[in-house]
């Protein structure tokens, strides 16, 4: 679950991590306020006015804007709410700006002397331990630093044993060049950085810029967090910071439904059961020539009514042009997922693209038997291969 960057703040802020402070904004009239709140909290002249959507680059496609004055402020909170950003993150379409974080300030006077940086915590797959990723290049797309200069990216990987030891803080703010009081605070901000990415179950925090004021402060100026699904049972308080109007729409349907849909770009809907046999049925219609629309896992209990709710998600996408059903029976009986899917097809009515099922365990002759005697426009096979022939066959 992704995060809006005041709110991956917000969670930085409370594991003493100093941050960038603002107030979020849902028209022109809100920002002037809170641009006035911030002047007499922090005496900031000067405001940053930034787009809060979930994709990176927002500068690159005018979300982020320095306003010097309470009329700037106003005017370009005006232009950018309500605008749909376009960056190298999003669709072609962009994404519409439903709000805005009116920041503070912090290049005051001395920032000849600023410095900044870049630093993620993620977990490293290869090794299965999470790391800290920091660069002396902040500002700048992480990408581009790895293509050109990767002798600038460092890691530090974490023992899950004994947690951020240290030296390790030490030896990222030595990597990062400091020296006295800025170097005493780096390894403070790194500490809690990786305390807020533990307790709260992330699965990234990536902080760019992190920056060294010209007073030797270390604060983070911008915050992407992306919390694990998986965890939000036991983190309520990030779960109701979810903000749906960000998401796939269709993903959204599918999660409250309880499937697991994922959107892509192909030509093919897939209907499988448990995420492995999934994985494999995606490979199979790209080996087929064609390309999977989606990846979606019914679980165990494929009967007429998730059915049904799984061919209106994928139908929802113009661009398929055949659908494959590949369940194994094993928990669920083969025959109960045929009788499921001939109900679900009854019920929806006529279905204007080709449908393959391929049922494979228990009772799996009598399920092709049922949908080769339903009447229906539905294919049945058993073999995997005969269901990638016929995929080839329809998308011919």
């Amino acid at each position: 679950m992704n995060l809006h960057e005041y709110q991956g703040k917000e969670i930085l802020a409370s594991f003493g991590v100093r941050i960038q402070r603002g107030i979020v904004a849902h028209n022109a009239k809100e920002a002037v306020e809170a641009a006035k709140q911030l002047t007499a909290e922090t005496g900031t002249g000067w405001h940053v006015i930034k787009a809060q959507v979930h994709a990176g680059g927002r500068g690159k496609g005018g979300g982020v804007k320095l306003a010097k004055n309470l009329k700037e402020v106003e005017e370009i909170a005006g232009q950018i709410i309500g605008m749909n950003l376009i960056t190298p993150q999003t669709s072609a379409e962009g994404k519409k700006v439903h709000q805005v974080l009116i920041a503070e300030d912090v290049y005051y006077p001395g920032a000849s002397e600023t410095n900044e940086f870049y630093m993620s915590v993620l977990l490293n797959r290869g090794t299965g331990r999470n790391m800290i990723m920091y660069s002396t290049e902040g500002g700048m797309d992480i990408e581009e630093v790895a293509e050109h200069t990767p002798h600038l990216i460092f890691t530090e990987e974490i023992n899950p044993a004994t947690g951020l030891l240290p030296f390790q803080a030490r030896k990222i703010a030595f990597n990062l060049g400091l020296s006295g009081n800025a170097f005493k605070e780096m390894t403070k901000f790194v500490a809690s950085l990786y305390k807020a990415y533990e307790e709260s179950d992330s699965s990234m925090f990536e902080i760019n810029p992190v920056l060294k004021t010209s007073d030797d402060k270390i604060m983070a100026v911008d915050a992407k967090v992306s919390i694990d699904d998986n965890a939000l049972y036991r983190r309520k308080q990030y779960a109701e910071m979810r903000d749906l109007r960000e998401e796939n729409p269709v993903e959204v349907e599918a999660r409250a439904v309880g499937l697991n849909y994922v959107d892509l770009d192909g030509n093919v809907g897939c209907m499988v059961n448990g995420a492995g046999l999934a994985m494999a049925t995606m490979d199979l219609i790209k080996q087929a020539g064609g390309e999977p629309a989606n990846f979606l896992d019914v679980g165990g209990t494929a009967d007429a009514a998730r059915v049904e709710a799984a061919f209106k998600l994928i139908l929802k996408d113009p661009a398929v042009k055949a659908i494959l059903i590949n369940i194994f029976g094993g928990i669920v009986r083969c025959d109960r997922v045929a009788q499921g899917v001939i109900d679900a097809y009854k019920n929806m009515g006529t279905i204007n693209v080709p449908i393959i099922v391929r049922l494979q365990g228990t009772n799996a002759d009598l399920a092709k038997e049922l949908i080769d005697n339903s009447g229906l426009d539905v294919q049945s096979a058993v073999q995997f291969q005969e269901a990638a022939d016929k995929v080839k066959a329809v998308l011919a």
